[in-house]
């Protein structure tokens, strides 16, 4: 198993993907706010102390923890030209032996959406995976109704693959998830959905 470094920083043309560090408290409750109404139709429910400094210094703390364990590849998407923080993507759940697989999670903030950001976040992540992690499956799951979701997961090479019924607690109710996943060296052909 390879351990991941904690400097880690991968870059794509606009962005640096690192995990995220004390300092960016400030920028991520300010963008995680902002973008309340557009995030939690999508997300799990957020927690009372979710943008308090404590609960920050968790996640801080668990994104070092799962690096430094292989378990997790938490980053925060930082756009070079400013230094500003447009989002975070995660590979979660990272088993090993013989699934070879991860999970992956993303968000922006509502000002950045719709920009390409997330595509070449998700791509360079995938490539990361496949070619350092020796992963062999990444999977991805979302709201059947979010559209421009399930489209970027297609644009990025992910096929649908199912429906997972009451998969995830989505701002505070048990949701059917679709499916999708991307494999190393896919021969699958395209999917063509509704």
């Amino acid at each position: 198993m390879m351990l991941l470094r904690r400097k880690l920083a991968l870059e794509t043309e606009r962005m640096t993907l690192r995990p995220p560090v004390h300092s960016d408290f400030r920028p991520w409750v300010a963008l995680r706010a902002g973008s309340r109404a557009y995030l939690t139709p999508w997300e799990p429910a957020w927690s009372d102390d979710h943008l308090s400094r404590k609960a920050f210094s968790n996640r801080v703390y668990w994104a070092s923890r799962s690096i430094s364990g292989g378990t997790a590849l938490p980053l925060f998407l930082i756009r070079r030209s400013d230094q500003v923080l447009l989002g975070a993507i995660t590979l979660d759940n990272i088993r090993r032996g013989p699934a070879l697989a991860g999970t992956l999670g993303y968000w922006t903030g509502e000002s950045f959406a719709r920009q390409g950001y997330m595509r070449e976040a998700i791509d360079t992540v995938v490539h990361y995976a496949f070619q350092h992690l020796d992963l062999s499956r990444i999977e991805a799951a979302c709201l059947p109704e979010n559209k421009p979701s399930r489209g970027l997961l297609e644009r990025t090479g992910f096929k649908y693959e199912g429906v997972a019924q009451s998969y995830l607690q989505i701002d505070g109710r048990w949701r059917t998830h679709v499916l999708y996943a991307r494999l190393r060296g896919d021969r699958r052909g395209k999917t063509d959905i509704a």
